[in-house]
């Protein structure tokens, strides 16, 4: 099944060791994410960046880092997205949020009946 629409593709950049409620941001997101019904969201762990704070962060050769870059990516329609930004706006303390319209193609196997 083939569904074409124009939506929304929003970006959070943060740190791996940002929290929510003491729980990893990444995970807090990702599950408000799944919990508002979005189409997807995957996580990338990068290997070295900065964003709002200018600190950099980065994955040491030497030793397992605990504050990578973390990119999150979102892609629904606009009126998903924006049931995110409340949500975000408390969660996301420092970070950067890119915002950007898309062309969306989406393919899904029928349900079974």
């Amino acid at each position: 099944m083939k569904e074409q629409f124009e939506g929304t593709m929003l970006r959070i950049y943060f740190g791996e060791d940002d929290k929510w409620q003491s729980k990893p941001l990444h995970e807090a997101i990702v599950a408000k994410c799944q919990e508002l019904g979005l189409a997807g969201v995957t996580v990338y762990r990068g290997i070295e960046g900065y964003g709002g704070s200018t600190r950099i962060h980065r994955v040491s050769h030497w030793k397992f880092s605990k504050d990578a870059p973390i990119t999150l990516t979102i892609i629904d329609r606009t009126e998903q997205i924006d049931k995110l930004l409340p949500h975000l706006d408390a969660m996301v303390g420092e970070g950067l949020i890119a915002m950007s319209g898309v062309e969306v193609i989406r393919y899904s196997r029928p349900e079974a009946k």
